[in-house]
């Protein structure tokens, strides 16, 4: 049952099928692939509604199979799909080579020319999906599809600072999208996130922000950057970040961090073995910050089920993390024992 405190998150973005092949095999000696529905923001919706939200997501998948197949997903999970445009075009697809040992995960995007990143603004009822809704959720992924992208990007937020809706920004950089067109990063995320209450993003995404570099060493240089972002962005309110250190590519150290006004919280480094999949944990990490702050919680509660949330999410494969309250209360760093 969702907490009718928390609110209705509305999260706004493109929806993708991952295709990898199978252990830890590469592109050149697959024989087959599997396919996983994700997309950052969806990835969120997924998180959310796992954990008893009323997420909704607003993207445009194609009239195809692939495009039914990723609507049932995102339904499966619990998200409302009823805000999800249908139209001609392709599906955007990812490849991911998943990493073993010292060889770390490879992805190929083949997503130029999809569907929703040539859609056009009035495909999406943006003010119909944001009724009633406490939070929109979107990243930087859709402005780095490219112009329209970006013209996208404007138009939910332009939508959501017009039904008075805050907004949650991740930054979620990707230099591969951003490099494959004529494209300025540092003004346009800037632009986006001067409208942000909350921001998912760390002291280098604050660095190219602000063109400024920040170092992440140790408490107060993360605070020095995070303060940095509160006097260019006066509607930020809260910064939530991860650290993490790559020991092999199933072994990783991870610690969280939540930064307010008020104050800050930063945990310990946890260790996470035996990891099954990568991706989406910073998807996770995100569904379990505003799990939290949209019950009003302290910057610890936050930081804490953040990384919760996104350590359980590297044993999951697929990209979507879809742990339970119950799992998730039942965490602890040095689990893995049967619950009878």
């Amino acid at each position: 049952m969702s907490d009718p405190a928390s609110g209705l998150v509305v999260c706004f973005g493109e929806m993708l099928l991952r295709l990898s092949p199978p252990g830890a095999r590469m592109v050149v000696q697959a024989q087959a692939l599997e396919m996983a529905v994700g997309g950052a923001e969806a990835n969120v919706a997924a998180g959310l509604a796992s954990l008893g939200h009323e997420a909704r997501m607003i993207t445009l998948l194609p009239d195809s199979p692939l495009g039914d197949k990723a609507r049932a997903e995102l339904g499966a999970a619990g998200v409302d799909t009823r805000h999800v445009a249908c139209g001609p075009g392709r599906m955007g697809l990812y490849f991911l080579e998943p990493g073993a040992g010292l060889r770390p995960s490879s992805i190929t995007y083949d997503r130029a020319g999809s569907a929703f990143a040539l859609s056009d603004t009035d495909a999406f009822d943006f003010a119909g999906a944001l009724d009633g809704a406490a939070l929109m959720h979107l990243s930087g992924i859709t402005p780095a599809l490219g112009p329209n992208g970006v013209t996208l990007a404007r138009a939910a937020i332009a939508a959501a600072q017009a039904a008075g809706v805050p907004i949650c920004f991740d930054g979620n950089y990707r230099a591969l999208l951003w490099d494959a067109w004529d494209s300025d990063p540092r003004s346009i995320l800037t632009e986006l996130l001067s409208a942000a209450t909350v921001m998912i993003g760390n002291h280098r995404d604050i660095s190219l922000l602000l063109g400024k570099t920040f170092s992440g060493d140790g408490s107060e240089r993360r605070r020095e950057a995070v303060d940095a972002a509160f006097a260019a962005f006066p509607k930020l309110e809260l910064v939530a970040s991860t650290a993490r250190h790559v020991v092999s590519s199933d072994h990783h150290r991870i610690s969280a961090r939540v930064d307010t006004r008020q104050g800050k919280y930063q945990t310990a480094e946890i260790d996470v073995t035996g990891i099954v999949d990568r991706i989406g944990t910073g998807d996770a990490f995100a569904a379990g910050v505003l799990h939290q702050y949209l019950q009003g919680a302290s910057e610890q509660a936050m930081a804490e089920c953040g990384l919760a949330l996104a350590a359980l999410k590297h044993s999951l494969p697929g990209d979507m993390c879809l742990i339970g309250s119950a799992e998730l209360a039942a965490f602890s760093s040095a689990g893995g024992d049967v619950r009878r």
